[in-house]
């Protein structure tokens, strides 16, 4: 599976961005898209996902309301639309596909395959 995540770019704060990530490949055997970022200094850390088989999401708290994971089946695509930006979601952006696991932690991986990043910017 490939993986190629854009979308990214300066913005102010209050504004929105959506981040696109295309999928190719063997895409069957990778149920589960994620998003994930990395700020400087810091943890990767996970954002939200959608299981491909029945568009179940899972979003952390500190995005709830705010990001919005969302799928284009023809396409192979999963985007992240993002409003409301805050300074502190300054990162580098990352999708990612894994194999769903049972039941209610569905989506934490392993994720196997992992785009290149993109770099999100937001100012004060």
């Amino acid at each position: 599976v490939q993986l190629q995540a854009s979308g990214g770019g300066l913005v102010q704060a209050g504004g929105s961005l959506r981040l696109s990530c295309a999928a190719s490949g063997r895409t069957s055997s990778s149920d589960v898209m994620g998003w994930f970022r990395q700020a400087p200094g810091k943890e990767r850390e996970f954002l939200a996902a959608l299981r491909w088989s029945d568009y179940r999401t899972y979003y952390v708290d500190f995005v709830k309301g705010r990001f919005i994971i969302s799928r284009d089946n023809a396409k192979i695509a999963v985007y992240l639309q993002m409003n409301s930006l805050k300074s502190e979601d300054t990162a580098v952006y990352y999708c990612a596909a894994g194999p769903s696991k049972y039941g209610s932690s569905w989506y934490t991986g392993p994720y196997d395959y992992w785009g290149q990043g993109t770099q999100v910017t937001v100012s004060s």
